[in-house]
């Protein structure tokens, strides 16, 4: 990116400008050494990345990709079909989004951060999370959480947390005006900000001093579980009365994400339906009486942050961008568009195997959730897929946070991805798509409707349909699980988390189908004291066979076959033996494309003779593919390969259940 002082003159004058033609022309130049002959925007074209939602990702970025999406007169008359003040009625949103533009920290649209400072006051909000049943254990965890860097409290009360009742145990010790409390309290909303509220009341916290949120969430739960309670709305409503009139500092609503996410929902879906489920808000406050102004004020708004770094700036930034529109639309203030953001590290991510990979992963997603402007940031520890996290968890989780922002000083630069080209455009494109979605629930009638109509739960599993063939075949790998597993690992056992409700959206993860292989063999480990195995039988010196040898040895631990490469190298003469010797029922050849054309077919024969029940070849056949067949090789693995339906069908054949 050129940066061009105050005086006009390019930093980089005095080097030769290139143009985009003569970088299209390098490229086309590695592409021919591969084998692709393609020139111009074509060699270009080849080198794009596919995401979700229709969206694409480039190999190179100029000014010009932005050029359009930074339109200040556009983003001004992008008017649609909804008048001024009107937040329509479900065929009223905006027709068209338009191309918004940047602004300024603090500014509508809030693409850059909700207020001027960003967080280079003090940082995000460090919101820690606590769903324990005891709430003595909740106590001694939320005060070493406070002593020790988190600046918030996430309480899940409830059936799923501390019982409603015994808020004033769980919260012994805290200075309830310096720590605000956010509640999560399911189908007990009313009943648990009624018991808060008392607290604040009885330990003297002026209703000005209480800071936080009540967490209202009607439609979320309906969303999970599919079941509604009457009067719901109208209850969370009259908190947001509450809230505005004597409680300025607490939040009444959340717009929670979360639901959709966990069901496999993309990141423009999962914006759509929260933009989608606050407009219903908005009319169902401004209805009993709220200004529009008091009625967002009322709402904060929680997302899923991936270690997709870059897409998760993006969705941050565009979910304020998208919100301020609607506030706009709504006849808001300017200033009461900025939007309220949660984060929290995804769920959908977290692994059950090799679960400390999942401190990486929550880490890339804080700091992208932090540099992409969002308010609280909640990291999820590390062992939260397993049960109840300990205490070790809970410190790495908090850790994380401090970390990026008293070591890495990530809070001191406002929206450093900002001007960026490439982010730039994933921002623009992302809102265009979530917006797309949004209008297309608003015309179904909201929010609400399309859920009751089944519209979002297809839509939303078509989503993860697609998404679950690019995990089944490792485009999309999973560290730990799919890609370098660790089968002697030693399990890590956690107490199990209070069930959470069911009955409507399903709750999806990323490892769930190599999970459920793995959990075979572990069954059959458990059984017979030995996991399946498969026979590497490796062609030739190491150079010819290392390769794919460890590509079979991954392939095939990701569904808990254990791999047997002893000899290093075997041949006709030698292969059954060694076959024999193994234990494995099942054979794999390894080489190179050179040597299985040598050898392969003799080495397949000497294996069915020895008794392999299937014999696999790593790589793909090329012209050889029908007489490897007719020596008895049974199937093909190689990048791109559903390693699911494989996997699952030699477990079947070796009899493991």
């Amino acid at each position: 990116m050129t940066v061009l002082p105050d005086d006009g003159l390019s930093l980089a004058a005095e080097f030769p400008e290139a143009t985009r033609a003569q970088w299209q022309s390098l490229v086309a130049g590695v592409l021919r050494k591969s084998g692709r002959e393609l020139t111009g925007p074509a060699a270009e074209e080849a080198l794009l990345t596919t995401l979700q939602d229709g969206l694409t990702t480039r190999p190179l970025y100029t000014a010009e990709d932005i050029a359009g999406s930074l339109a200040d007169d556009a983003y001004e008359d992008a008017r649609g079909d909804t008048a001024e003040g009107d937040c329509g009625d479900g065929a009223g949103a905006p027709a068209g989004f338009g191309a918004a533009r940047t602004g300024l920290p603090g500014f509508a649209p809030f693409t850059r951060a909700g207020r001027p400072e960003g967080a280079a006051v003090s940082g995000w909000d460090v919101r820690q999370r606590h769903a324990h049943p005891d709430p003595r254990r909740t106590n001694e965890a939320v005060l070493a959480d406070l002593e020790n860097g988190v600046t918030s409290l996430w309480l899940t009360v409830g059936t799923a947390g501390v019982p409603a009742g015994e808020l004033a145990t769980a919260l012994d010790g805290v200075h309830l005006d310096l720590a605000p409390v956010v509640l999560d309290a399911d189908d007990q909303f009313a009943s648990a900000a009624r018991a808060l509220l008392a607290l604040y009341d009885r330990r003297g916290i002026a209703p000005h001093a209480a800071r936080g949120g009540l967490g209202a969430d009607p439609v979320g739960r309906f969303a999970r579980t599919g079941r509604r309670t009457a009067g719901d709305i109208d209850r969370a409503v009259e908190l947001a009365a509450l809230c505005d009139r004597t409680y300025p500092g607490l939040r009444a609503v959340c717009v929670d994400g979360l639901p959709y996410h966990e069901a496999g929902a993309s990141d423009a879906q999962e914006l759509g339906c929260a933009l989608a489920t606050g407009v219903g808000w908005l009319r169902d406050l401004t209805g009993a009486g709220l200004s529009a102004e008091a009625a967002c004020g009322q709402l904060e708004f929680r997302y899923a942050a991936t270690a997709d770094q870059f897409l998760t700036i993006a969705k941050f930034r565009a979910g304020r961008r998208l919100w301020a529109r609607v506030a706009q639309v709504c006849g808001a203030p300017a200033g009461a568009g900025a939007q309220r953001q949660h984060a929290v590290t995804s769920p959908v991510m977290m692994t059950r195997r090799d679960p400390w990979v999942n401190m990486l992963r929550t880490t890339v997603a804080s700091l992208a959730a932090g540099l992409g402007g969002a308010d609280a940031v909640t990291v999820l520890p590390f062992d939260h897929a397993l049960g109840l996290p300990d205490t070790f968890a809970r410190r790495i989780a908090r850790n994380t946070s401090t970390i990026l922002l008293a070591e890495s000083h990530l809070g001191r630069v406002i929206d450093p991805a900002g001007g960026s080209w490439y982010v730039e455009r994933l921002t623009d494109d992302l809102a265009r798509a979530a917006w797309a979605w949004f209008q297309e629930i608003e015309r179904a009638g909201g929010q609400r409707a399309a859920l009751r109509s089944g519209l979002i739960g297809e839509r939303i599993e078509g989503t993860w349909r697609e998404r679950s063939g690019r995990l089944a075949r490792r485009a999309e790998p999973i560290t730990g699980v799919s890609e370098f597993p660790l089968l002697d690992q030693a399990p890590v056992e956690r107490e199990p988390a209070p069930a959470p409700s069911g009955g409507g959206l399903p709750v999806v993860r990323r490892d769930e189908a190599f999970e459920a292989l793995r959990a075979r063999s572990d069954a059959h480990l458990a059984a017979t004291g030995a996991r399946p195995r498969v026979f590497l039988a490796a062609l030739g010196p190491a150079a010819a066979h290392t390769a794919r040898a460890a590509f079979a040895t991954g392939f095939f631990r990701a569904g808990g076959i254990e791999t047997v490469h002893d000899p290093v190298s075997v041949d006709a003469d030698t292969a059954a033996d060694a076959f024999a010797r193994s234990g494995a029922t099942v054979a794999c050849l390894c080489s190179s494309d050179a040597l299985y054309a040598e050898r392969a077919a003799p080495v397949a024969e000497a294996l069915k003779a020895a008794g392999a029940a299937r014999v696999f070849l790593a790589g793909r056949p090329g012209e050889h593919r029908e007489t490897y067949l007719r020596a008895g090789i049974d199937e093909f693995v190689s990048v791109g390969t559903d390693a699911v339906a494989v996997l699952g069908s030699v477990l079947d054949r070796m009899g493991v259940a």
